[in-house]
């Protein structure tokens, strides 16, 4: 039903906005920790960690470093926090027999995590740009992305990580089919309870530069990965995505990058009324930390500006590099 909005001056809509308690009384939407999941990079070593260059603020941590800074994260009210491992060059492979390696750094790292801080969710990465000497999501044959085999692949990923105990499983691949195989795997090893968190809507776009320097994938990636990653153009091929993901098995969803597509949030959103989740990624986050850096906006105002957009948009939560520094403000 249209709004009925009564004519001037009986309806003066500054009314409420004249005062801090009232703007708070009639807002829409609000964001608190409990929105937030916390995407971490770990890498190899013991009590060590160095910044990545190209996303000011943010740290690859060795495996304890990463269980304390769990620790940070739960005691923010963080509800979640979400690996991505660093791998250098020369042990990445054709194979990638190392995605799949229970003492591999993402195991390890769940372990750890699970070991200091129960309570906190833990959700992992399921893709092999981590551990390809190609840089790609799958397997590459004669200059092709395989699908099929790829998904193989994946299963015995998201396997090792729920053994290791991880609680959400977020295939990020784009591979078709994966929801689905990877959920008849884990119900039938017993993961019942584990979730999907899946990346239905992932487009291939180039506000994920950082991130790559961050894994290490920059240098290893070989052309490019429109062949399974969505079309920026495109919006309606995002519900079928959404669809096919949701009958396949999973929990929840999510579009990647986020602020870009919030028109995408908020399609799936009213389209399926499910779990919906966007991912504030690497160039997002690297944007807004170097225009405060040059003083050319208040940083921490549009940080929690963003925030907010995601939940406006209809969004359940968001994967962001800013959670600790967001809940700090909302928890002061």
């Amino acid at each position: 039903m249209k709004p009925t909005v009564a004519p001037f001056p009986a309806a003066r809509l500054r009314r409420t906005r004249v005062s801090p308690a009232l703007r708070a009384l009639v807002r829409e939407s609000t964001l608190s920790p409990a929105d937030l999941i916390w995407p971490v990079f770990v890498r190899a070593g013991r009590g060590e960690q160095e910044p990545v260059p190209s996303m000011p603020g943010v740290m690859r941590r060795s495996v304890d470093l990463v269980a304390r800074a769990a620790r940070e994260a739960a005691d923010l009210g963080i509800p979640a926090i979400c690996i991505f491992p660093y791998t250098a060059l020369e042990d990445r492979t054709e194979d990638c027999a190392m995605a799949w390696d229970p003492d591999n750094l993402s195991n390890r790292a769940i372990r750890a995590i699970k070991d200091a801080v129960p309570e906190i969710a833990v959700m992992t990465d399921v893709a092999l740009d981590p551990y390809n000497i190609n840089g790609h999501d799958g397997f590459v044959v004669e200059g092709e992305i395989v699908n099929d085999e790829t998904v193989e692949a994946l299963v015995r990923m998201a396997l090792a990580q729920a053994e290791a105990g991880a609680d959400i499983i977020g295939p990020s691949d784009m591979m078709d089919g994966r929801i689905g195989a990877i959920r008849r795997a884990l119900e039938a090893e017993g993961h019942r309870n584990v979730s999907i968190l899946s990346y239905s809507a992932k487009y291939a776009s180039a506000f994920y530069g950082p991130f790559r320097d961050a894994v290490g994938a920059s240098g290893a990636l070989s052309g490019d990965k429109n062949t399974y990653q969505m079309d920026p153009a495109n919006s309606d091929e995002a519900l079928r995505l959404i669809e096919r993901d949701l009958n396949e098995g999973a929990d929840m969803v999510m579009v990647k990058p986020g602020m870009p597509y919030l028109d995408i949030c908020r399609r799936v959103k009213d389209a399926f009324g499910v779990p919906t989740f966007a991912y504030q990624v690497s160039g997002e986050y690297a944007m807004i930390r170097a225009a405060a850096a040059n003083g050319w906006l208040d940083g921490e105002k549009v940080m929690m500006e963003s925030l907010i957009a995601f939940k406006r948009a209809g969004c359940n939560g968001v994967l962001t590099y800013f959670a600790p520094e967001a809940a700090r403000i909302l928890g002061s």
